[in-house]
């Protein structure tokens, strides 16, 4: 396996993916299995390569990345992330599409943590008069 021309991390809720890219003729791979075996949904595919396509590299680069952490779709936004990330640092000129786009902006949107005395973030236990 030749060495990557650029490694970056992507992430998005509990998601973290770190992504490579190489020279290639456009396959992503994601823990070691084809794209479309790790996401069977067509438009989680359609989210990650979203910045590849944008960009017109979607046939240059191989794409190798290891997700850990979250579900399919925080998965898919990470990845997303880390393609846009790792594309600016090869090519510094596609920052102004790619930023347009809101590709490089991490999206810190999380899960509320529980209170205590709650049943959830801000469900309250049902109000009992006697």
């Amino acid at each position: 396996m030749s060495n990557p021309l650029v490694q970056s991390t992507g992430r998005r809720k509990r998601a973290v993916a770190r992504v490579m890219l190489r020279p290639g003729s456009g396959t992503i791979t994601v823990n070691k299995r084809p794209v479309a075996e790790y996401f069977p949904s067509e438009t989680h595919r359609m989210i990650l390569t979203e910045p590849l396509r944008l960009t017109s590299t979607d046939e240059v680069y191989d794409v190798v990345c290891n997700i850990d952490g979250g579900g399919v779709s925080g998965q898919a936004g990470a990845l997303r992330h880390g393609i846009a990330r790792a594309l600016i640092e090869l090519d510094p000129e596609l920052r102004g599409e790619l930023k347009k786009a809101g590709f490089l902006t991490r999206d810190d949107r999380k899960k509320e943590s529980k209170k205590y005395g709650l049943k959830k973030a801000r469900k309250a236990p049902q109000y009992s008069k006697r």
